[in-house]
Order: structure tokens, then C-alpha cells, then sequence
């Protein structure tokens, strides 16, 4: 069986995440996958070729289809000739579905890894792509798959075909997501803070969707009474040469927050392992996977109610309302003070990994989207 991804595009972010790990996990025998990006070949590009996986780019302008693309991308299709195509992320799911359906293959199934689509965070071309996607769901996807169970809500109100829906949560290779206990010595060393300080963090590029002013907010009330806790922010643009965050940081008068830029970081494991609590502070997420890997890690997580985070989390951890850091600085101010009692945070770590490993496993997404594509041949 050939499946043939289309994506919008290969930068970091949690959708070219999940399309890299099910693609290079395990190569089974009789399952080829290549990979088209509707753009450049980003930072997975180098990385799914080093795996022996062949990557197509188009080499369109992001959110901008041309005619010269639409040709490339017809072209690629009709030479990959696959069995099936998956696509991933709406403008993916839009012109890879009509493409590909004018080149005659019907076995397409859509990719939806969104949840939010508000004005206020989602840019006017993406709404208005995944508005035109729910009018075409109809006729050119055999299947839609999401992420998140709540994400299917959200896009069945705005006109997507009800019955076409499949949900595959996100897997994570619980071999490479796992505690290195040496990681927070090595870690805290470089980021000025001592190693027997209770660290939170959070993992995750700049995005209006991600809320970090919610977090930073949240740790100007958290460090009133524990002036000891620090927030590390890892992920692209969380640096100092990001203008954007400084002044957003420097309009909060969050000087004394405690929190540290720690910018990308080549091992996302180790970062997670150097943390005592993860924070996913987000306003909109369908499936934040970033959660599932910290848990893996065996780091406690204090997420906001977003996209299927309640889900994920189960009794291990702390969700609050979005948007709302007083819910967030209280969650914050529980989960570290747990965290002085070793043993009873021991056994919430270990919980947390293994509620990743039985849910959210690689080996299980990977299964599930076998049995659709397979379904797929069959009608």
C-alpha cells in the first residue's frame, strides 16, 4: 500500500510532528509512505529523507496557491500514483484534496489537527479554508480524520459532513519520550537555577493560540508568595530576539516572574525531564501532543481545558479554564507544592507515564490509521 501525505508545510509544529513519528516509526513491508510539502522542505524535510522517506516540495508561498504549484502538485500525484492520500492541516486538506481528486485517485482522506477557529487567533485565510473545506467535505474526502474528539464538534457545527469523521489521537514513541534523570542537573546549570528548585515550563513555539501572556500573568501571582519558582519557555521564538514576547513580558511588569528564555532545543525529552511541572497555558489546541510527551516524560501536567486536554491528562494532573491565570497561578501553586512531598509525587509521575503508554502509544496510532487507509481500499 502507498500512501502519498500532502501537508501545508514542514516547520516545527505539532502536525509535521505527528506526520514525521508515523512515517519513520516502523517501516512495515507492505506500507510505503512519501511526503509532499505544499512549501519549502522546512526543518523535517532533511530529517524524513535521512529516515529513507522521499520528499516532494511544491514550493508555494504559505496560505497562497499559484498556478505553477497547482501544476507541480498535480504532476507529483500522478507520478506517485498512491493508493491512498492522507492530508494534513486545512489548506493540505483543500487544495491536496482537489488536486488529487482531479487527477482521479479517490481514496483521500483529510487530516484536521485544529480546534479553534476564532477570529481573534486564527488568520483570515485559515478560516476561511477550512469554511470552503466544509462545503467540498461532502464529495472530496472519503474520510476526515481528527486528532481530537472534541475538534470533530467543533467542525460538524461549521458545515463538515458528519459521517465521515474518524478520530486517531496523536501518538507518542514512549522509547524516545521518557525521565532523564540527569537531565536537570545538566539543564538548570545553563539556565541559572539551581537544581533543587522546583521548575516549571512549558514547551511550545510562539503562537497566539499557545497564550503566553496567560502563563506569564500567572507567574507574576505565583511568584508573590513563591518568589523560588522559575518558568523556563523552550520552543521556537522563546528568546531574546523574539520583540514580540519582550514586550509583551515588559507590559505585564513581569521582570521579577521569574521566568527564563530557553529558546529550540535539539532534545525535547531531556528539556521535559528537567521540569517538575509542565503548563500548557493554550486558548485553542484540538490535540496538543506536547502534553502527551511531557507525561511520557513522567512530568506532571497543568493544561488548560482546551481541544482534548482533559482527555489526555485523566486524573493525573491540573486542567483549568483558559485564559484565566488566576485558575492558572492556583493550579501552578498545587502541583509545586505536591511536589516537595517526593513520594506522593513520585507516584503521580509514574502515573502519568503510564497513562501515556496505554493510551497514546506510537504503535497504537499507527494501527489505527492502517485499518482506515485499509478500510479505504475496500469501498
Amino acid at each position: 500500500m502507498k500512501v502519498l501525505h500532502i501537508i501545508t508545510g514542514l516547520n516545527q509544529g505539532g502536525a509535521e510532528s505527528a506526520l514525521f513519528r508515523l512515517v519513520t516509526y516502523k517501516k512495515l513491508p507492505d506500507l510505503e509512505n512519501i511526503v509532499v510539502s505544499m512549501t519549502g522542505s522546512g526543518v523535517y524535510g532533511s530529517k524524513l529523507e535521512s529516515k529513507g522517506i522521499k520528499v516532494y516540495t511544491v514550493d508555494m508561498p504559505r496560505g497562497r496557491m499559484t498556478f505553477r504549484g497547482i501544476v507541480r502538485l498535480w504532476k507529483i500525484i500522478r507520478l506517485v500514483s498512491p493508493d491512498i492520500v492522507q492530508t494534513w492541516m486545512y489548506h493540505a486538506d483543500l487544495i491536496g484534496g482537489i488536486v488529487s481528486w482531479m487527477a482521479g485517485y479517490k481514496h483521500i482522506s483529510w487530516g484536521i489537527v485544529n480546534f479553534n477557529l476564532s477570529p481573534a487567533i486564527t488568520g483570515i485565510s485559515t478560516r476561511w479554508t477550512a469554511k470552503l473545506s466544509a462545503l467540498l467535505s461532502g464529495c472530496i474526502p472519503q474520510k476526515i480524520v481528527s486528532c481530537s474528539a472534541r475538534a470533530v464538534t467543533a467542525h460538524r457545527k461549521i458545515g463538515y459532513n458528519r459521517s465521515k469523521f474518524v478520530t486517531i489521537p496523536l501518538g507518542c514513541d514512549v522509547n524516545e519520550f521518557r525521565f532523564y534523570p540527569e537531565s536537570k542537573a545538566e539543564l538548570t546549570k545553563s539556565w541559572g537555577i539551581s537544581k533543587n528548585e522546583i521548575i516549571i515550563g512549558c514547551v511550545a513555539r510562539w503562537d497566539p493560540q499557545k497564550d503566553h501572556k496567560n502563563l506569564v500573568e500567572a507567574m507574576v501571582i505565583v511568584r508573590k508568595n513563591y518568589p523560588h519558582l522559575y518558568c523556563v519557555l523552550a520552543g521556537p521564538g522563546m528568546d531574546n530576539q523574539n520583540g514580540e514576547l519582550i514586550k509583551m513580558i515588559n507590559n505585564i511588569n513581569a521582570e521579577n516572574s521569574g521566568i527564563i528564555l530557553a529558546g529550540v532545543s535539539t532534545n525535547i525529552a531531556a528539556v521535559m525531564s528537567a521540569f517538575d511541572i509542565h503548563v500548557l497555558p493554550s486558548l485553542g489546541e484540538a490535540f496538543p501532543n506536547v502534553v502527551v510527551e511531557a507525561m511520557a516524560c513522567a512530568t506532571p501536567c497543568v493544561v488548560t481545558d482546551v481541544g482534548d486536554t482533559k482527555l489526555i491528562v485523566g486524573n493525573t494532573g491540573w486542567v483549568v479554564p483558559p485564559a484565566q491565570p488566576i485558575a492558572l497561578a492556583t493550579a501552578i501553586i498545587e502541583a509545586a507544592e505536591e511536589a516537595r512531598d517526593s513520594q506522593l509525587w513520585n507516584k503521580r509521575k509514574e502515573d502519568c507515564r503510564e497513562r501515556i503508554i496505554q493510551n497514546f502509544s506510537m504503535r497504537r496510532m499507527i494501527e489505527d490509521y492502517e485499518v482506515l487507509w485499509k478500510s479505504m481500499l475496500k469501498n
